[in-house]
């Protein structure tokens, strides 16, 4: 519904979703992000996959065209969180995720 990109592990994008989350900051991830939420970014290095890991979220979506690092998504399937993109700025996906969740 979204038209995102796959990135990495295709195979768990059947995780439950309970809302998003938006930021660029890890700390402000790491303390506010809920689990079985998204996370909505345009951070593409590792590091975002062990937040997400920590925090149990259902996947990342990188935003603005922007591609994710190879190392990450190595980690990505091994931690077995998926990465998509789109080229939509986070404004636009963030409205269009709260639609379809609501």
């Amino acid at each position: 519904m979204l038209n995102l990109k796959v990135y990495s592990s295709p195979n768990h994008l059947n995780k439950e979703v309970t809302g998003g989350y938006s930021s660029d900051l890890l700390s402000d991830v790491m303390s506010f992000a809920k689990k079985s939420q998204i996370w909505i970014t345009l951070q593409t290095h590792k590091n975002t996959i062990g937040v997400a890991s920590l925090k149990n979220l259902s996947a990342i979506i990188l935003v603005k065209g922007f591609t994710p690092d190879t190392d990450t998504l190595e980690l990505s399937e091994q931690e077995e969180i998926p990465v998509l993109g789109t080229d939509m700025d986070c404004f636009e996906l963030c409205g269009k995720l709260y639609n379809l969740l609501n």
